[in-house]
Order: C-alpha cells, then sequence, then structure tokens
C-alpha cells in the first residue's frame, strides 16, 4: 500500500502510517528499530531495496531522506515537504517512509525525522554515499545509537579512512569493515587449526580498495608483526598469506566467490568466501548495535601506521614497461640497474 503526500507534516505523515495500518491490519509493535537513510535520488532505489532485503530479518521503520537541491535563489528560500508511505508488501516486513526536503527544509531534516522514529526503539542512520566527515556529529547521526558509512564509495577511499578514523566515536562502523569478517574469520581459525607464532603477512588485494587495507590494520593490530599490501587486479580481495614459525598459511580468492586455504602438512581445502550483497551486509550491521570495539581498534592503529611509514605498507603491480625492463636485466646481469622506486600505500 502507497500513500503520496504533497507539501505536508511530520504529523500528516504519522496519521497516514496509522490508517494504513489499520487498512491492510498491520501492528506497529513487530518492528525492532528505525533505520534512517540519508541519500540522494540517483541512489535511492538501491539503497531502498537493499534495507527492505535486509528488513526481512530486521523488521524495522525505514525512513529514506533525500535533500532536493533548488537551483533557482527564489526556490530555494522555499521550504516544502512531500513525502511516500509504503506499508505492506511494499515496504518489506516493516514500513517504509520517503522523505523529499525542498529549500531551506533541507538543513533541517532532524526535525522532520524525529517525529517519526519509533519510540523506546534504537535508531540506525546509515549513509549509502556522501557521509559527513563526522558522523556523531552530524545532526541526523545525533540522533542514532549506531551510524553506517561506506567508505568504498567515497571518492578518495583511502583518504577517507584517515577522516573516519581521525573522527571516530562509539557506534561508528563501515560497510568496508564489514566486507571482511567471513576473511577474519577463517583467518582466525585457520590459527586455532594451525597454532604457531605469526612472524609476518601480505594482504594481496584490488588498489585503493579500503576493505583490503581494513585486513592489513586488523592484522598488523592483533598480532603485532609487519604487514605488507600488494596489489591484484582483483575482484577485491584476493589473497592473504601469514607466515608462521610452522610454514606458511595462504588463503587465496582468485575468483571472488571461491577461496582456498592452504596450510603446511594438511590438504588444501576449498571454502566459499562470496562477495555479499549490500543487503546482507546491511543485515549484518544492524545485528548489533554496541560499538564495536576491534573496528574501531583496527582503523585507529592502521592509519597511525600509514602517517608515520610504519609495519603497513604497499607494494604497487609492475607496468608493462617495468616488466620488460626487468626481463631485459635478467637476461643481461652486467647492464647497470636503475635504483628501484617505492611507492608508499595509504
Amino acid at each position: 500500500m502507497k500513500i503520496d503526500l504533497t507539501e505536508t507534516t511530520s504529523s500528516k505523515i504519522n496519521q497516514a502510517l496509522v490508517s494504513a495500518r489499520r487498512a491492510i491490519g498491520t501492528p506497529a509493535i513487530g518492528m525492532v528499530l528505525t533505520l534512517v537513510i540519508v541519500t540522494d535520488e540517483e541512489n535511492a532505489y538501491d539503497a531502498l531495496k537493499s534495507a527492505g532485503d535486509a528488513s526481512r530479518e530486521h523488521p524495522s521503520r525505514i525512513i529514506a531522506v533525500i535533500k532536493r537541491v533548488s537551483r533557482s535563489p527564489r526556490a530555494r528560500r522555499d521550504a516544502r515537504l512531500d513525502a511516500e508511505v509504503r506499508v505492506g508488501s511494499d515496504a518489506g516486513t516493516g514500513e517504509t517512509v520517503v522523505l523529499r526536503l525542498h529549500g531551506e527544509l533541507a538543513n533541517h531534516a532532524q526535525s522532520v525525522v524525529l517525529p517519526l522514529l519509533l519510540p523506546d526503539a534504537p535508531v540506525v542512520v546509515w549513509w549509502p554515499e556522501d557521509a559527513p566527515a563526522d558522523p556523531a556529529n552530524d545532526p541526523l547521526g545525533a540522533l542514532a545509537q549506531r551510524r553506517i558509512t561506506d567508505t568504498y564509495s567515497a571518492e578518495l577511499p583511502l583518504d577517507e579512512l584517515a577522516v573516519r578514523a581521525a573522527t571516530y566515536s562509539p557506534g561508528d562502523t563501515d560497510l568496508a569493515w564489514t566486507r571482511i569478517t567471513p576473511w577474519r574469520s577463517m583467518l582466525a581459525a585457520a590459527l586455532d587449526q594451525q597454532p604457531a607464532e605469526v612472524i609476518g603477512a601480505t594482504v594481496e588485494g584490488e588498489s585503493d580498495n579500503p576493505s583490503c587495507e581494513l585486513l592489513a590494520m586488523w592484522l598488523a593490530d592483533r598480532l603485532g608483526v609487519p604487514v605488507e599490501r600488494t596489489l591484484s587486479q582483483g575482484p577485491g580481495l584476493t589473497a592473504v598469506r601469514m607466515e608462521t614459525k610452522n610454514g606458511v598459511i595462504v588463503l587465496d580468492r582468485a575468483d571472488g566467490s571461491l577461496a582456498t586455504l592452504s596450510m603446511q602438512n594438511q590438504p588444501d581445502r576449498a571454502v566459499a568466501l562470496k562477495r555479499r550483497d549490500t543487503s546482507e551486509l546491511l543485515a549484518e550491521e544492524l545485528r548489533r548495535l554496541d560499538p564495536d570495539n576491534t573496528y574501531a581498534s583496527a582503523v585507529k592503529f592502521g592509519v597511525d601506521k600509514l602517517h608515520s611509514g610504519g609495519e603497513v605498507t604497499a607494494k604497487p603491480l609492475d607496468s608493462p614497461v617495468e616488466k620488460a625492463d626487468k626481463a631485459a636485466e635478467t637476461k643481461a646481469p652486467s647492464a647497470k640497474k636503475a635504483p628501484a622506486k617505492k611507492a608508499a600505500s595509504k
């Protein structure tokens, strides 16, 4: 069931929600949280679809905040609120309210959202893209117990990691961190099966991929060993190698779906490690509403090391010219070699 409201108010939206629930016989008591999505028209459809899929596991009231910036100076002075209320099959297992804020009202979104929050229920705010530098101090972020960003959607993902570390507040998290949960679980399980001291590690993946950087930071933080960051053609994170005193542990995923776990004196094992949809990542984050101290420790540790030239370093892919030069040097050992260039990773 859909109800369109033009030039409306928060009070009228609440009345429309009650009327819609009564019409289809759906109670509000079954919803466990309010999910506020701050997005734009371009990304609204994908974000709402992902949130609707996640609501099958976490029934919630979904409030999408879309700020409509007017081109005309006169129109920017006019404040108007349009809304779309979805209940029943059109809203997953909860309720959906799409808010379009025009003019000056776009700068006061929290005043519109606040009356629409479920009483006595947690609030989660998600920015699929263009997250504020300090989510906890954002007017909408201040309403939430949990704030979800996605560094991968930023124009400069590695610079964005530094921003996330500098402004971290308890309750902040990032979908770039959520993407590596299966990798962290598999690596921890491998070390349980091969109890040996780790003396070094290598993380291989695409360039400018914050998930690869976060995994390297997590390993360096937890193991206290040097971690090298090497680059591949992807997709995403492709391999992790941990050097131990009993041999090398390798988790290799070349195709983005099926990985191979290799350990000393054990047969290779195929493990499912597919790249997950946004709805699955969002559902995982909604399972816990307490601060993620492991994420906080990893992102702060890694950024400090990157800025100080510490343990987390990057090794870029060789260009075709560099490969040709290396091949020529191998054939002619007496030739004078140019000094190698090192590139620091962010």
